[in-house]
């Protein structure tokens, strides 16, 4: 069978483009020819029109092409990307300004065949630029789309091609039709340049940055723009390629776009960036956290999780459904959506991939979330959330939204941590009920313990260059100790440990409200002294005034290979350096998070750097370690924990863990029983 071969949209749009631009110069510069030595070219004015045109379509698939395909297209790159064209366009007309000028009044300055070829180049450089600032700008307005925006976007580009071809009706004069067109194209790209959505989840520094990017590209623009004005007022052209209204409405929208971009960002970098959504992202996930007290019920939380799902996704319908018995299921908590038009929705999402390979009976569920395209009239995007508790799938979140690809990674993220812990408090709220009905506290206790162990991470991020081993073991049957890790990008990696104040179901709720907060602010990239002061403001919302949290925060970078951390009142480091064979504990000061709930709380924290050798070791663990008692109430203390890693320090990290607890129990006795929670991260750089 004949297979065709993969096509190179990119590779052959940019050569078309080449071609079309080398044939419309050919094409000008023969007329003029033909002109100047009073001949007749016998080429029509069209067909320049006609290669102006393709040269712009060509030009827009490839850069459309590009920006698609293009691997880094967060928002400080995209900026930088439009910023750069406008550079590279700018300072080639800026040498062919300098050139001419070092001609001064010589014949070769008033050569008109010379000044086209350099007025073509100015002219393809600057479509380039401003296709590709367009098309870029276009990524920023679709952030966060709607279905009003689309359609707006839509419209727009509609009007766009439009302009294209109005030359062939006013031949670039700027009559009454051309000033109409051109201010009806500057008005529609102003109502769009309002989408700044992207803005907030810049950070400080990428604010700086944006400024910086937009302020040289409303001057790549506006120098273009004069030197465009320049060739028009001259009388050395033949044909005007410049006075066209797709160019000049381009040269609008790039402008105001720029302006308003850099406006908004400057008057937004008082504020701290993305972590207003967070913190109430934050709130959210404290309600959920608190939602269940005594005479109400679940369907309460679940009311609260859909309003949370909504308000994150800017979800245009939803319904919630919960597994009755094996063939039956009961919607509940049903938003903007006629039952009729759910029943049809249901139906076809059923049956469209991903979707229809969702099983009730899949044991890991709670680390699924289905998102997909249905073929819809009105909803274009579902996201599929299923809500596991105590490993039974008991019910599922369904998002729609009008338009493709409405959620991205971002919104899939809190929506999957606004269920698990949705599912945390279902899941309370039925233990609870069981221990009053039954007055089994004891069996309540237990299934709390299995309720905590599952906050703790079951596997611990790491590379080929270290590794990582954790243990804990909870004094009572449930605890408030708690360590994690998560990946940041290309080798880098987050760990937390802490300790909540306090012993038994209390600390283990306040764990997993640490646990919420680690998850929602890990996803903006701090650094461990950004982490700890955010994270005290959001946990200022959450803990009782008697309650505290200690945590150590530590940001590995395996290819720098260096660490930096930060302290908030939680036990030292203990550090093992394989060039000195020496062991030390890390000395930074900090205070617990929940003490001081103000923004003196600054002052408090600092921040450290260190860097790693080959086989170093870190051991991180809580108080419960070096307080843990013998039966003459002598401690283990930090110097016999410190002399356990001296001793063990060749074995590997899951060694040292066992050696480390072996030595805690030796110490405490058989018959002492722990008075606090033990945990202990180990990590050891093998590379």
């Amino acid at each position: 069978m004949f297979k065709l071969p993969n096509l190179n949209i990119g590779k052959i749009s940019l050569l078309v483009a080449i071609m079309t631009w080398l044939s419309l110069l050919f094409v000008d510069i023969t007329r003029l020819f033909g002109k100047l030595n009073q001949m007749d070219s016998d080429t029509a004015p069209e067909i320049s029109y006609i290669l102006e045109i393709i040269f712009f379509i060509v030009v827009y698939v490839y850069f459309n092409h590009s920006i698609n395909n293009s691997k880094k297209n967060n928002f400080i790159d995209l900026i930088w990307r439009a910023a750069i064209t406008g550079i590279v366009a700018t300072v080639i007309s800026i040498f062919i300004s300098i050139f001419y000028y070092s001609l001064g009044e010589s014949r070769l300055a008033s050569d008109p065949l010379l000044r086209n070829v350099f007025y073509h180049i100015d002219f393809g450089f600057a479509t380039v630029f401003l296709v590709s600032c367009t098309l870029l700008w276009k990524h920023l307005i679709l952030y966060q789309k709607t279905k009003k925006v689309v359609q707006q976007w839509q419209a727009f580009e509609v009007g766009l091609l439009i302009s294209m071809f109005f030359v062939f009706f006013n031949n670039n004069t700027l009559d009454y039709s051309f000033l109409f067109g051109l201010s009806v194209l500057v008005l529609f790209g102003a109502s769009l340049a309002v989408n700044l959505k992207w803005i907030p989840y810049l950070t400080f520094k990428e604010k700086w940055k944006s400024i910086l990017f937009m302020l040289l590209i409303q001057f790549s623009a506006a120098y273009l723009f004069i030197q465009i004005l320049t060739y028009s007022q001259g009388n050395t052209l033949y044909l005007n390629l410049t006075d066209n209204l797709f160019l000049l409405s381009l040269f609008a929208f790039v402008f105001i776009y720029a302006v308003f971009s850099f406006l908004v960002t400057l008057f937004n970098l008082p504020t701290s960036s993305v972590f207003e959504q967070k913190l109430v992202e934050a709130i959210n996930f404290q309600r959920l956290s608190q939602s269940i007290k005594p005479g109400e019920n679940e369907n309460q939380v679940l009311d609260i999780l859909m309003d949370s799902c909504m308000s994150a996704a800017y979800v245009d319908a939803a319904w919630l459904e919960l597994k009755i018995n094996e063939d039956d299921c009961k919607v509940i908590h049903q938003r903007y959506v006629t039952n009729s038009e759910r029943k049809d929705l249901q139906n076809l999402i059923n049956s469209t991939r991903p979707f229809s390979e969702f099983s009730w009976q899949e044991k890991n569920n709670d680390s699924k979330i289905l998102s997909g395209k249905i073929q819809d009239l009105k909803y274009k995007s579902v996201t599929i959330t299923p809500l596991v508790i105590n490993k039974q799938t008991v019910g599922r979140v369904i998002l729609l939204k009008e338009v493709k690809d409405g959620f991205n990674k971002e919104m899939m993220n809190i929506i999957s941590t606004f269920v698990g812990q949705a599912c945390i408090s279902v899941e309370n709220y039925r233990l609870l009920n069981e221990a009053l009905k039954n007055e089994r506290y004891k069996e309540e206790l237990l299934i709390a313990q299995r309720v905590q162990r599952s906050l703790l991470p079951s596997t611990l991020h790491h590379d080929e260059t270290f590794e990582i081993h954790g243990f804990s073991e909870a004094a009572d049957e449930v605890g408030g100790d708690y360590y994690e890790t998560q990946i940041l990008g290309d080798n880098e990696f987050a760990v937390i440990i802490g300790d909540v104040s306090g012993k038994g179901t209390s600390a283990a709720f306040n764990m997993s409200q640490m646990k919420g907060i680690f998850h929602s602010l890990v996803q903006l990239n701090p650094t461990p002294k950004e982490f700890l002061i955010k994270a005290n403001k959001a946990l200022s919302h959450c803990l009782e005034k008697n309650h505290f949290i200690t945590t150590a925060y530590y940001i590995i970078n395996t290819k720098e290979r260096k660490i930096h951390y930060s302290r908030a009142g939680h036990c030292p480091t203990l550090h093992y350096d394989s060039t000195s064979e020496s062991c030390e504990y890390l000395s930074i000061d900090g205070m617990g998070l929940g003490i001081l709930r103000n923004q003196l709380y600054e002052k408090y924290v600092y921040e450290k750097e260190l860097f790693l050798n080959k086989n170093d070791i870190l051991v991180l663990f809580t108080d419960g370690i070096v307080e843990a008692k013998n039966e003459n109430s002598e401690e283990f203390g930090y110097e016999r924990l410190k002399k356990v890693l001296c001793k063990f320090h060749h074995l590997s990290a899951e060694e040292i863990q066992q050696k480390i607890i072996d030595q805690v129990y030796e110490f405490i006795g058989l018959s002492t029983l722990p008075d606090d929670d033990y945990s202990i991260l180990v990590i050891k750089f093998i590379k």
